[in-house]
């Protein structure tokens, strides 16, 4: 008796609950499944019981009948969700209340109650498998008095055969629906994760991830001497671009200049976006070389145009600092870099500035 659908989430908005309602049709199919395997072993031993007729037209109620009516009842009623949740219950008083009906005969009786309270564990809804023990005892105590607790609890080698498929089955589709939820999973997490490191508007990675990019960077400088230039970019005038253009045009501004750091600065650079109209980037490199990409960066800019607003220029200023053989901190690097920001933005903009060839801590 199968019931596999994803926990309830209140807070998931408009999305979640199409979901919902979308909930009784794919719990439709797995109980058909549950009910159609789970009817040879239960015919098998009512045949090998001699059980009255009315046992069989409640194998044909529960195995044909229900799975109808469950479905109609979950699709008609104004909580879906709510409505499937006690249809689930009633699959589990089904599977408890069909073992008495087969005198306890051991093995698919166990197989049923097993199926049943296995299914409520991997819906994923918290304490369902718990809630529908109740309901499941219950049943087995109504049966038990239909049938006097009769006890045969021998298995015989046809109802053992006509066991296996659905022990095969339903191992096969609880085990393939926890891979998919898996790797639902795994793709949401990935994508959290790329979120926590990214700058919405830009694409570049955001202050933080950038911060431990670069801190990463200047490490690796430390310790094996590799060249290492921090690079501060800010646009110029962003502020006139926003009040004569407007600000759809400013973010466009932004991404188009995002755009040319992420191609012009290397594959091997950590470019993020400071906040605002700031940028960043840490780069492997001398400052020699982070001085000719600069240059190309300024020039690139220079020659940006937006579909939206033809009539646009925009500029860059550019502060380089150059990473030094003592054990600086990243905020030293970035505050050498902003000075010679600061002198860019200063001496007429459109530039760039480098602090030096090396950079050194201040004397005490």
């Amino acid at each position: 008796m199968r019931d596999d659908h994803p926990p309830r989430n209140p807070e998931a908005g408009t999305a979640r609950l199409s979901d919902l309602h979308l909930l009784p049709r794919r719990v439709y199919r797995f109980r058909m499944l549950g009910m159609g395997l789970g009817a040879p072993p239960i015919a098998l031993v009512l045949q090998e019981l001699g059980a009255p007729m009315w046992t069989w037209a409640w194998l044909l109620v529960t195995c044909l009948v229900w799975p109808q009516v469950a479905y109609v009842i979950a699709r008609r009623s104004a909580s879906p969700f709510d409505a499937e949740l006690r249809n689930l219950m009633a699959d589990s008083m089904i599977a408890g209340l069909w073992a008495p009906l087969m005198h306890f005969t051991a093995l698919p009786s166990a197989l049923l109650v097993t199926v049943a309270t296995a299914d409520k564990i991997n819906s994923g809804i918290r304490g369902l498998w718990l809630r529908s023990l109740p309901g499941m005892f219950l049943a087995v105590l109504v049966g038990g008095l239909l049938t006097g607790f009769a006890f045969r609890p021998e298995t015989s080698l046809p109802v053992l055969l006509a066991c296996l498929p659905i022990m095969i089955v339903h191992t096969l589709a609880v085990s393939l629906a926890s891979y998919q939820l898996v790797r639902k999973v795994q793709a949401q997490n990935r994508r959290l994760d790329e979120l926590s490191r990214t700058d919405v508007l830009t694409g570049l990675d955001n202050r933080r991830h950038w911060q431990d990019q670069a801190e990463a960077l200047l490490q690796r400088h430390h310790r094996e001497g590799r060249p290492a230039t921090l690079m501060l970019v800010d646009v110029d005038l962003f502020k006139q671009i926003n009040d004569r253009h407007g600000h759809a045009a400013g973010d466009d501004v932004l991404r188009g200049i995002a755009a040319l750091l992420r191609r012009g600065a290397g594959p091997q650079a950590r470019v993020g976006r400071l906040g605002g109209d700031e940028f960043a980037l840490a780069l492997p490199v001398g400052i020699a070389e982070a001085e000719h990409v600069a240059e190309q960066l300024r020039a690139g800019v220079e020659q940006l145009r937006l579909a939206d607003a033809p009539a646009l220029r925009c500029s860059i200023s550019l502060g380089l600092a150059e990473a030094g053989p003592t054990h600086l901190g990243l905020r030293e690097w970035s505050e050498a870099a902003d000075k010679a920001l600061y002198r860019a933005k200063h001496g007429g903009r459109n530039q760039l500035v480098r602090q030096g060839d090396s950079l050194e801590p201040d004397p005490a």
